[in-house]
């Protein structure tokens, strides 16, 4: 585990593409699966480029190969929702990401920030593993070390899931469910999750 520079953008992106190819939120906002995975990493190329990495808490898994195989986005108390001026420089990677989909992106990201709570704490923004790999303890890894920090500050974290079948992972590491996005009837159910700063967590090996 180590943290990502912007030597390492271009893998990074290239990964967590591939790890929410299939994500219900992108399912739904970018059903055509012929340029998906292209916008996914457009998408995610603006959030690490200009919101992410400046922030020093984006985290790289790696396989014995020295190749990136997950990552973790955490953004630090009060960098959750950058300033209009930044929002301003993000926008079009955005639009070329979401195409005529942007309505799609602009109400989750308007829903996330709606639910967002404004006590300080850790974001995870972000976590995605090589599909192929997922299962096997990578995405664990990368939660574990991340929780560590917000440990270590007396923080408590947060996190939006945008599968619910990742909901039992985080609950293992003393996340609860606090509510769900506020999106359209049709879209996919994102519950938002929370864990207190005094929380004990379980900092096993399993996943």
């Amino acid at each position: 585990m180590r943290q990502a520079t912007d030597a390492d953008l271009v893998e990074l992106v290239g990964v967590l593409a591939r790890a929410f190819y299939e994500d219900p939120q992108f399912l739904w906002s970018l059903p055509d699966q012929r340029d998906r995975l292209r916008r996914i990493e457009r998408i995610f190329d603006t959030i690490l480029r200009y919101e992410a990495l400046r922030h020093g808490g984006v985290q790289l898994a790696e396989d014995g190969q020295g190749a990136v195989v997950g990552g973790a986005v955490w953004l630090p108390p009060h960098h959750w929702r950058d300033p209009l001026s930044r929002q301003l420089i993000t926008a079009p990677g955005f639009l070329r990401g979401y195409g005529r989909r942007i309505g799609y992106g602009s109400a989750f990201q308007s829903a996330c920030w709606q639910a967002h709570p404004r006590e300080p704490h850790w974001y995870l923004y972000i976590l995605g593993v090589e599909p192929d790999l997922q299962g096997r303890g990578v995405g664990a890894a990368l939660l574990r070390a991340g929780l560590e920090r917000s440990d270590a500050a007396g923080l408590p974290a947060y996190l939006e899931s945008s599968n619910l079948a990742n909901v039992p992972l985080y609950e293992h590491f003393g996340f609860r469910v606090t509510g769900r996005l506020a999106l359209p009837p049709e879209a996919p159910e994102i519950p938002t999750m929370w864990r207190p700063a005094d929380n004990v967590s379980r900092m096993c090996t399993d996943d």
